[in-house]
């Protein structure tokens, strides 16, 4: 009787195990081992009307210092929800060119219908690399590459820049002071100046991937340029970044878009409706960054109070609606002193009654170098 009830048992566990498994001429595929293929979602409210774009325009692949094919940019900036992206591979420097071609264009033409599929908008781009300074330059929007001057000598820093700019590019500075012990290299050189003065410098890389470079948002502020956010990837994404922090993402620009298009987005960059995002940190201009911190973050009608000791105190609840992160700190008024906003989370804010508002530092959140946003919410 055991012996049947053994083959019994056995037989069920067999059938059900088959109808887990797919086995197809004895081998048994183990599909439950495979990372789910899935787009992730990163909630961002409208801003003002503008849809709010997760962008990056600085990565590389093995066309030219990266690491990695194309394709894995493309699968990359698919499953962590970008709306667009930018190969820019260097034109002056090749270190894998003994494997591969030197060609400015190919790993923009080899994920061109990856992308249109992966509904993620490809901005062509490069690198211009000139020695520091005046360091790195990105032009996005560019036509063809091929014609970039590859000789890096200092003599032609500017013809190369301007090869960017008769091609109507929308260029910017690379991760100035990245060379910190090299004189003029996080300075605001004659040769910048001359650039902008031209319309052939429209932005700053004011963070780059795990730096970020605070003078250079003065600068954006001060000289009216667009502020940036990059990854400067290199590497794979998941490699460089703990992806397993919710609040955690590569670095890149929230840009306020009319719509999402390549067009929308170059009109944004023009008009500067940016923020520079890098999990926890924000920076940008500061009428860019209090609008999206106000689409994000609303404090709700009081829900209860209660006297003690003659005082009588309000409690509200202030809600994130984003994926963002936002560190709060009392600067006016008699309330909770430290708020820190997780993404898409609430937390209870007490407030003395009678007051009309309450004023906080975002610091968290850079307007400046050495300013934090400031925010007021009304009681």
């Amino acid at each position: 009787m055991r012996t049947k009830l053994f083959i019994l048992s056995s037989l069920i566990s067999f059938t059900f195990l088959a109808q887990a498994q797919e086995i197809s001429n004895g081998v048994m595929k183990l599909d439950e081992l495979r990372k789910p293929a899935y787009r992730e979602i990163i909630n961002i409210p409208e801003v003002n009307g503008y849809q709010v774009l997760k962008c990056d325009f600085h990565t590389h692949t093995v066309f030219s210092d990266g690491l990695v094919w194309p394709n894995i940019r493309a699968q990359e900036a698919w499953e962590e929800g970008l709306d667009a992206m930018a190969l820019t591979e260097h034109i002056e420097y090749h270190p894998h060119k003994d494997y591969v071609e030197v060609n400015h264009n190919r790993s923009h033409e080899l994920i061109e219908n990856l992308s249109k599929r992966n509904n993620v908008l490809l901005i062509k781009g490069t690198e211009i690399t000139r020695q520091t300074p005046p360091g790195h330059f990105n032009a996005i929007f560019i036509g063809d590459a091929s014609s970039y001057i590859e000789d890096n000598v200092s003599e032609k820093d500017w013809e190369a820049v301007m090869k960017a700019a008769e091609q109507n590019a929308f260029i910017f500075w690379n991760h100035p002071g990245w060379k910190p012990n090299i004189e003029g290299s996080y300075e605001w050189l004659p040769f910048l100046e001359d650039l902008r003065k031209k319309n052939a410098l429209h932005g700053i890389e004011v963070i780059n991937g795990f730096g970020f470079h605070m003078k250079a948002l003065d600068w954006c502020v001060d000289k009216g340029l667009t502020v940036m956010g990059t990854s400067d990837i290199h590497n794979l994404v998941g490699h460089d970044y703990d992806r397993s922090r919710k609040y955690v993402h590569r670095t890149m620009t929230l840009v306020m878009a009319k719509e999402r298009t390549p067009e929308s987005i170059r009109e944004a960059l023009d008009a500067g409706r940016t923020v520079a995002w890098a999990s926890k940190y924000l920076a940008g201009k500061e009428e860019n960054v209090k609008n999206l911190f106000n689409a994000c973050v609303k404090l709700l009608p009081s829900h209860y109070s209660q006297e003690k000791n003659g005082v009588r105190t309000n409690f509200y609840e202030i809600q994130n609606k984003s994926d963002l992160y936002f560190e709060l700190e009392l600067t006016s008024g008699k309330g909770t002193q430290k708020i820190t906003l997780y993404p898409m989370s609430s937390q209870l804010l007490s407030a003395e009654a009678g007051q009309q508002s309450l004023s906080y530092d975002v610091t968290n959140a850079y307007v400046r170098s050495d300013k934090f946003l400031n925010i007021s919410f009304s009681l």
